[in-house]
């Protein structure tokens, strides 16, 4: 699918073509951990510990740099209170909530279906 881009700093935006900037935001946006932060902060703004617990299986250094990834595309926002201990808290942007609908619509997808996946059984050796 071609669209025109409406900033002007392309000609065209083609998530098919190789060159295009938009390949970078697909990658981002369809990383698990992405998806499921954006998830994980739908009901709000969260700290990053309450992400941490939320997203079970995840480190924090892949937590942390994937916050920072969302953060540098505009997808989250990093609110810091200054306090002792510091508070950090993580929201969803305009952009990111707008994300959030599909990849919600994706997440649930997801659970219904696991169970009709076809799953190879594991090559024995």
């Amino acid at each position: 699918m071609t669209t025109t881009c409406p900033s002007g700093r392309h000609s065209h935006h083609d998530v098919y073509a190789a060159q295009c900037p938009c390949r970078t935001l697909l990658d981002l946006l369809a990383n698990k951990w992405s998806a499921l932060a954006i998830g994980a902060l739908e009901d709000g703004p969260q700290r990053f510990g309450e992400l941490q617990r939320k997203l079970q299986g995840v480190s924090p250094k892949v937590l942390t740099q994937t916050l920072r990834r969302l953060e540098d595309f505009g997808i989250l926002d990093r609110t810091v209170y200054p306090a002792v201990p510091l508070h950090v808290e993580y929201s969803l942007t305009p952009l990111g909530q707008s994300a959030a609908i599909p990849l919600n619509q994706l997440r649930s997808w997801v659970e219904d279906n696991i169970d009709h996946a076809y799953r190879p059984e594991p090559v024995a050796s």
